[in-house]
């Protein structure tokens, strides 16, 4: 029986031969018999695509994604592709039989769409169908179809036919066995007799019909029907998928699936995927934290939440300490005028029966610390009305419309406590002057606050009283007639407002008998409110620090040293020859003091460090200055001369010291304010010349740095030959500051003329009996 059917196949192979498809209509391909049997055959072959040239694809155009960019071009397998196709090459050559084995490696190759792969397939196949006709792959309608779409792929559908005829053909002349086999796959209750066919009768038929393929029509075979849906375009059915059904189906069937026996899934993803879903990760987060934090910016913003103590309602009266004029000193004839408008917030209608109109707004100017927001105050104090403070800087913030609004919101909150008074600190920093060059938000806040002083009456009751250091900086349209009605100026405290504030700050120490508050206000010109407040609350503490009963003039001098010329750096370790050269040049100082006409009279002289100098010399004026002459202008350069001019007599040119710069800095502010400003030069003329450089043309730059020098050099020569005249004068009262270290104006008087003041050792003894005294009482 296997005799006659080897016989009846070999008689089989010329009619076989005869429907295969000439050779010149099917693709050309290396016999597998002359492939290397490696495993990594096909993935040599296929890496050798790198070294070919291209083969034309269809390029479809589509947008540009993120992912495109990290996405390998197609007409080469990645490697990872090339790795699985030789590991499944590895297992489909180890297990020839295996059908699942080689269907894998098929679709694996169909996959890659590179022509050595499709090749590959078509050679397999072909190697099968001519040396193995009765291998199981044949009989499998997955393997033919990508068999079949290789072809496809390959551009050689007219081939597909003779193939579908000789598979036909070759699956007539299979064995009984085989047809047994394939039998079986379908129902096991079929019996292996029963299913053998004769090869004579099969071989008369003209089509084979598979068992799995009852339900079709007789008249078309499995391979016809593979071969239609193949031309017509449909995808092959991955393998894979039924292969994993399939594998879990047969975990079912072992009872897999339950509780101590799990099904076991191993999820592989291609590198790349992680890569990239990171970054749409890190991309969408981005994204919505950003308008996360502009939503939470903006209501944190208006809240208020993160400004600093306790919030109070915005723009609502402050509740604290009422003041009154009674309370604010030196600046009489800046409370006469602000009394009419303490009138006019108690009875407003008083005014307009003789068609009177009081002013919408007052402007507060003058020095810091002079009390013009204790004035404000002052004035709602007095007319018992609500105080809405607002600085200039809480208008403007970080986004664009706020100040506008927050003016609005001022406004408003007025109007409902009217008659009210608002304040507004600092004006400068909104109310500034605009430029066409200035951005539009930048404008918003100073043309809302324009508009509402237009916008109410004068009969509202509403005052708005604004104060600033510099309303030379104001923007014209802010303080003209309308708006800013009234400048009120609020200067520094003369020598009568001195003793006053002095007297109303002294009521809360416990001052000694013997001060003076004249004395001190004599001593202390050109402080301000502030200034003198700062100074009783200073000899305060000192006072109590040294456990004193009571603040002496001591204790008030120490404050105004302090303030004058810093505070002393005693721990500074200063060498020998450093305090040496520091006392020549504070004696330069004091001695042009003390002889020049015009100078301001002499205060204190140390060469102790204060501050950032090493040492300082302390001039005040007698009574207060409201205007200064040429001469007192020239005295003022050869001071600033006199420590420079001693340095050099003493040691030498090349020995001067860099210790004389801020000496030279306010020497040459002076004689350029002289030359520009002040009209003191003969050459340049009584003009004013403005500060900025572009209005100055460079020949008259040249001019008046000529006429500056000038002014210069000259102050430096008064001073050597006056120097040069008191050259024992100068070594006796740098001696003497070597010793005491601080003298006073009196003290250097009697040290210039030879007299002895008291030793330092004796100050020091005096000093401590004095404190054992304090102690023990």
């Amino acid at each position: 029986m296997s005799m006659s059917i080897f016989f009846r196949l070999g008689a089989c192979r010329p009619q076989v031969s005869a429907i295969r498809t000439p050779r010149h209509s099917l693709p050309p391909f290396r016999s597998l018999s002359s492939l290397p049997s490696h495993p990594s055959s096909i993935s040599a072959v296929l890496l050798s695509q790198r070294r070919l040239p291209p083969a034309p694809v269809l390029v479809q155009s589509r947008l540009l994604s993120l992912a495109s960019l990290f996405r390998k071009p197609s007409g080469v397998p990645p490697p990872a592709v090339v790795a699985s196709v030789s590991k499944l090459e590895a297992e489909a050559d180890a297990h020839p039989e295996d059908v699942e084995k080689q269907v894998a490696l098929f679709e694996a190759l169909v996959n890659t769409k590179v022509k050595p792969g499709l090749n590959t397939v078509v050679a397999r196949w072909e190697r099968t169908c001519e040396f193995h006709p009765s291998h199981p792959l044949l009989r499998s309608d997955t393997a033919f179809k990508l068999y079949l779409t290789a072809l496809r792929d390959l551009g050689l559908e007219s081939s597909i036919s003779s193939a579908v005829r000789r598979r036909d053909a070759l699956l007539t002349a299979s064995s009984s066995a085989t047809v047994t086999a394939i039998a079986s796959d379908a129902s096991s209750h079929v019996s292996a007799t029963s299913a053998s066919v004769d090869v004579n009768a099969a071989a008369s038929q003209p089509t084979v019909t598979s068992p799995s393929s009852s339900a079709l029509s007789s008249t078309v075979s499995p391979s016809q029907q593979a071969a239609q849906e193949v031309l017509a375009g449909q995808a092959t059915v991955a393998r894979s998928v039924h292969t994993d059904f399939d594998a879990l189906g047969a975990a079912l069937g072992r009872g897999a699936g339950v509780p101590g026996n799990p099904i076991v899934v191993t999820l592989n993803e291609p590198r790349g995927t992680v890569f990239l879903r990171l970054i749409r990760f890190v991309v969408s987060a981005g994204l919505v934290a950003f308008f996360v934090l502009v939503v939470l910016s903006i209501w944190v913003e208006n809240s208020g939440l993160l400004k600093a103590g306790p919030r109070q309602a915005e723009f609502e009266p402050i509740q604290a300490k009422t003041y009154k004029f009674s309370d604010v000193h030196g600046v009489d004839e800046a409370k006469a005028e602000l009394q009419e408008i303490v009138e006019f917030l108690k009875d407003p209608t008083s005014f307009g029966t003789l068609g009177g109109k009081l002013p919408k707004g007052v402007l507060l100017t003058g020095p810091p610390g002079t009390g013009k927001t204790m004035l404000a105050r002052a004035v709602a104090g007095e007319a018992g009305v609500p105080f809405l403070f607002a600085s200039g800087s809480e208008f403007d913030e970080m986004f664009v419309g706020v100040g506008a609004k927050r003016v609005r919101d001022l406004f408003a909150t007025a109007r409902k406590k009217q008659p009210a008074i608002i304040f507004i600190d600092e004006l400068d920093a909104i109310g500034g002057k605009r430029s066409s060059r200035d951005q539009h938000y930048m404008k918003q806040t100073l043309n809302q606050l324009l508009v509402e002083m237009d916008g109410f009456l004068q009969n509202e009751g509403i005052i708005v009283i604004a104060a600033t250091n510099f309303p030379e900086s104001l923007d014209p349209a802010l303080v003209r007639p309308g708006r800013f009605d009234k400048h009120v100026a609020v200067p520094l405290p003369d020598v009568r407002g001195r003793v006053q504030i002095l007297q109303h700050h002294m009521k809360n120490v416990t001052a000694a008998p013997e001060v003076d508050a004249m004395i001190l206000a004599r001593g202390t010109v050109g402080f301000s409110g502030a200034d003198l407040q700062n100074l009783v609350n200073q000899a305060a503490v000192k006072a109590a620090r040294e456990g004193a009963q009571s603040v002496n003039l001591t204790h008030f001098e120490w404050a105004k040293d302090r303030i004058i010329m810093g505070a002393e750096r005693k721990t500074t370790f200063i060498s020998e020859e450093v305090k040496k050269m520091t006392a020549y040049h504070e004696g330069g100082h004091a001695l042009v003091a003390l002889y020049t006409e015009g100078a301001m009279p002499l205060h204190k002289v140390t060469c102790v460090p204060r501050g950032h100098a090493l040492g300082i010399t302390s001039q005040l004026p007698k009574d207060d200055r409201y205007s200064v002459s040429l001469k007192e202008y020239l005295a003022e350069i050869d001071v600033c001369m006199g420590g420079r001019v001693a340095e050099e007599l003493i040691y030498g040119t090349e020995n001067v010291t860099s210790g004389a710069s801020s000496d030279l800095q306010h020497a040459t502010r002076t004689a350029r304010a002289m030359v520009k400003n002040w009209g003191y030069s003969h050459k340049i003329g009584p003009v004013y010349l403005s500060d900025r450089e572009d209005t100055i043309s460079p020949k008259k730059k040249d001019e008046i740095e000529d006429e500056v020098r000038s002014l210069l050099i000259a102050g430096e020569s008064r001073v050597t030959a006056l120097l040069k005249s008191k050259a024992d004068e100068l070594h006796r009262l740098a001696n003497a500051l070597v010793e005491h270290e601080t003298l006073d104006a009196e003290e250097v008087q009697k040290v210039i003329r030879g007299e002895t003041i008291r030793n330092i050792d004796e100050v020091i003894k005096e000093d401590l009996s004095r404190l054992n005294k304090d102690a023990a009482s």
